[in-house]
Parts: C-alpha cells; structure tokens; sequence
C-alpha cells in the first residue's frame, strides 16, 4: 500500500543537480554537523560555480575534504564559515586561501545567533541537512546523530533540504522531523563519517590518573573530544553510578556503560538517561546507539546552557587547552592569531560545572608542546591568542605532573600552582618571568 507520505515523498524527491540549481545565486546554507554533514551538497556543489553569484555554507567540524573550501579557484564564489575548524578547514586556513572564515561563538547559541546575523542582513537562508530514510506510516525522518544546531536553524530557514541517507541510525530524543518540514528531499546513500580511538599515550594516561582523582562516585560527566578525555574513561573503571550530561557522546562512553559504571542511576536530573547532542565515532558506536532507550539526543541550546548543565549536583566538565598563562587564562582554538579549532561548548560546559553544586570544571593539558620544546604553560598568551575560558572561570588545571586548583585563588597562589604542575624543565624560567611580571 502506498501510504500518503510515500506520496509527499516522491513529489518532494528531486536530484542532486536540481537541487542546487534551483538555489538563489546568493544566500547562505547552513548544513548539518560532523557524522551529519551532508556529503553529497558539499562534494557536488563545487560542480556548480558557475551558478552562484556568492554562497556562503556555515558548517561545524567538517570531516570530509570537500573541493569548495579546498581549492583557490572557488575564492570569491563560496566561503565555508565554520564554528569550529577540522583539518581540511585547518590546512585551508594555513595555505592562506580567503575560502574559510571563523565563525566565533559558544556553541549552545551558535544556530541562534547565526540565523539572526543572516536575518538582519537581509539574506536568503536554507539548511541541508542529513536525515534517515522515511518512516511511512508517521511521515518522519530521524536527524541521526546531530541535533547542535539543526532544529534551531530549520525553525527559521526559508527553505529546508534534507538529504535522505539509508545509513543514518535512528536515534531517540528531539530528533524527530516531518516530512511536511521540508521543501525538498535529495536522496544519497552514503557510509557514515567516523573517526578512529587511539590508544592513549604514557603522557595522556598520566594526565588521566590525576583527572579520575576528581571524580567521585555518582559524578555526572561532559566528557570532550580527543586523546586526553579519551584517557579518562579507562581511568574510571573502578567508579560507580557515573552519569552523563555532554555535548558529544564518545566511544569511551560504551565501555563504561558495559562494565556497569555509567548507570545513570544517581542524576538528580534526567535520572536514567545519558543527555547528549551529537555523537562521534566508530560504527560500532553509531550501531550501539540506534534506538537506544537509554540515551536521548536534545537540541545544544538545552543540553549546553550552563543553567541547564548546572542543575545536575556533581557535574565535572573534562575539556583539553593548547596553552594557559600564568594568571589561568586558558587558550585551546588558536595557534597565536591562527585558528586552529574552535571554543564549541568548552565554555558553556564548564561555567555549568562550575555553577552545580559540588561541580568540577577540568582543563587537561600536556605540559609541553613540539616534541618537548615549549611549555604550555606560560607567562602570557601568545600574541592573538584567543581566551577560551577566562580566568575569572577557571577552576582546575591538571597536566601529566600534578593538579593546580585555581578556582578562589589569588594571581601568586594561581601562579605557584601552575608552576608547580609544570614540565621540570620550564619551571625556573617560569618563576624568572613571574617575578619579573611581579606576580609573585
């Protein structure tokens, strides 16, 4: 039996080529995030320059090395705004090509903020985003493994594209659209992104050991991307009734789960249920997490508001910095003046850790930097750097060396701490420069 919505289905079904033709020649498209990137626009849609007049595609964490961002030639035709740079955007960047731009933003607000600039300067605004295939009897589709920004963006898009993927998991929360939403259908069948686990280094497993040294039991965690929080889950086996409120739920999450240590049990907030807002990971992962009752996906704005973040009681935020200065100011998306990443919701997660009760906010660094050739810690930023987390918010600071608590802490005790958990062979140059800054 076809079924009214196989109907809608078909007369909103268009190619790919179609599709894009019929975009305005100017207007901005907000595609979806990470595993949810649509692959098919953003590999084809070099194809069209010829087309477009100027269109600019705002993404987050860009996973494939697309053409239209990559190559010289499509300069003055598109520009690939982004919340948080990949290593495509990244080379992009450093090759000095005018084809990418840095969007900055805490990311619990991103999908707002960016409609209302486009609003107020009068530009046509469309999302494309990646969806599963059709659920006939309900007329829905699934968002699969993002939901940051894309309801936010679809509530005030002139047009709506979803791009209909036959390998996107169904996945339980606000991640259910209908098919009356949308102003057209693309379909692409495309294997999932992934991106690999490695195995910790001896550096990030130290840093680990001091970080589940702060967690107790019946912690709720925000764990981050990358070697570091990675490390921390193998740490954690012998804790109990961990639960989870995070941005991204990561592959270290499944362990855990499966030995019996994250059981949600003890959350004074969404008791049973690991919060989330998009995941990142391995297949294995993604097939763990289709229709998983205990996990629910809502939209960013929620899940990465600090009051939010902070109702749940022992909140311990985990996030990783490329540099902190001696006073606590924390660098962790730029290289100098160049952007190498993004403040996604490092800030927003922890100022919520920070307001719960008994919460813990954690920036985990290495020590060093270019094989040993640079403290991370240092006397001051480097010039341009941008501050992720000010040091009016900062709480703790963990290295592979030890812990410093600055939270509450005068500049000269922030500054002893700090040297304290310092690489050894950087700690006198330090102490030399704090005295001569008179910090201590």
């Amino acid at each position: 039996m076809v079924t009214k919505w196989r109907e809608e289905y078909k007369r909103k079904c268009k190619s790919m080529e179609e599709t894009i033709l019929n975009l305005p020649e100017r207007a901005t498209v907000i595609v979806g995030m990470a595993a949810m990137e649509p692959q098919g626009f953003l590999s084809n849609i070099h194809k069209y320059k010829d087309h477009f007049e100027y269109l600019k595609i705002a993404s987050c964490l860009n996973l494939g090395d697309y053409p239209f961002c990559r190559e010289k030639e499509y300069e003055g035709t598109f520009c690939n705004e982004n919340w948080f740079f990949g290593p495509f955007t990244r080379k992009s960047q450093a090759e000095g090509l005018k084809i990418v731009d840095y969007i900055p933003n805490n990311l619990h607000l991103a999908g707002a903020q960016k409609c209302l600039a486009e609003k107020e300067e009068g530009n046509t605004l469309i999302f494309w985003g990646t969806v599963t295939s059709l659920q006939e009897k309900s007329g829905y589709f699934n968002l699969g493994l993002s939901n940051v920004y894309e309801m936010d963006v679809m509530e005030q898009a002139d047009f709506i594209v979803l791009e209909v993927n036959d390998q996107v998991p169904w996945i339980p929360g606000e991640t259910q659209l209908h098919i009356s939403r949308a102003s057209t259908l693309v379909e692409y069948s495309k294997e999932i992104p992934t991106i690999p686990i490695p195995e910790p280094t001896e550096t990030e497993a130290a840093i680990a050991r001091h970080i589940a040294g702060l967690v107790d039991d019946g912690a709720t965690m925000q764990i981050g991307i990358g070697g570091i929080p990675n490390a921390v889950a193998k740490m954690l086996t012998d804790k109990k009734d961990l639960g989870i409120h995070t941005e991204m739920f990561t592959e270290s999450m499944i362990d855990l789960f499966e030995i019996g240590v994250i059981t949600n049990r003890k959350k004074n907030f969404w008791p049973g249920k690991s919060i989330f807002s998009f995941g990142l990971g391995t297949g294995r992962m993604y097939r763990w997490m289709e229709n998983n009752p205990g996990i629910l996906e809502l939209r960013r704005s929620y899940v990465n508001d600090p009051f939010i973040i902070a109702r749940n009681d022992n909140m311990v935020s985990i996030n990783t910095a490329l540099s902190v200065d001696l006073t606590g100011q924390v660098c962790s998306e730029s290289i100098g003046a160049r952007q190498f990443s993004g403040t996604g919701g490092q800030l927003d997660t922890h100022r919520g850790a920070v307001k719960s009760k008994s919460g813990k906010g954690i920036i985990a660094l290495r020590s060093t930097a270019r094989k040993g050739a640079v403290s991370t810690i240092v006397p001051y930023l480097a010039h341009g750097s941008a501050v992720t987390v000010p040091r009016q918010d900062i709480d703790y600071i963990v290295t592979e060396f030890g812990v410093a608590h600055l939270r509450g802490r005068t500049v000269s005790r922030r500054v002893k701490s700090l040297i304290a958990a310092a690489h050894p062979d950087f700690r006198q140059e330090l102490k030399e420069k704090a005295r001569e800054l008179q910090f201590i």
